[in-house]
């Protein structure tokens, strides 16, 4: 598992790095500070594919805040296929993750 979070780390470093990055400005500015906190911006935007999906491809599958929630801490790769595995998020606190998760259902 270490490898894995390793390879994450590398890989996102390295789009960051190529500038592969989501726009600030695609966040509301109580949740902006949160997914720089987190490095969502490193795979994620809101309208558009990146590394992950976008955000308002998530809201389209209608996940409870509950089970995005889950999600961010222990991601299920066959979700998505086609996107590379995300790696566990254990170190967002609940209470942000369901901040972004409602966040997230808003797009709808």
């Amino acid at each position: 598992m270490k490898n894995v979070t390793k390879l994450f780390l590398s890989a996102i470093l390295g789009l960051m790095a190529l500038g592969f990055q989501a726009k600030a400005e695609d966040f509301p500015a109580e949740i902006k500070p949160l997914m720089q906190k987190y490095t969502c911006f490193a795979c994620h935007k809101v309208d558009a594919r990146l590394v992950g999906p976008a955000y308002q491809d998530v809201a389209k599958k209608k996940y409870s805040v509950d089970k995005i929630v889950s999600l961010i801490a222990k991601p299920q790769p066959a979700n998505w296929p086609g996107y590379p595995p995300m790696a566990p998020m254990t170190n967002v606190p609940k209470e942000d993750a369901v901040k972004i998760a409602k966040w997230i259902n808003s797009l709808r």
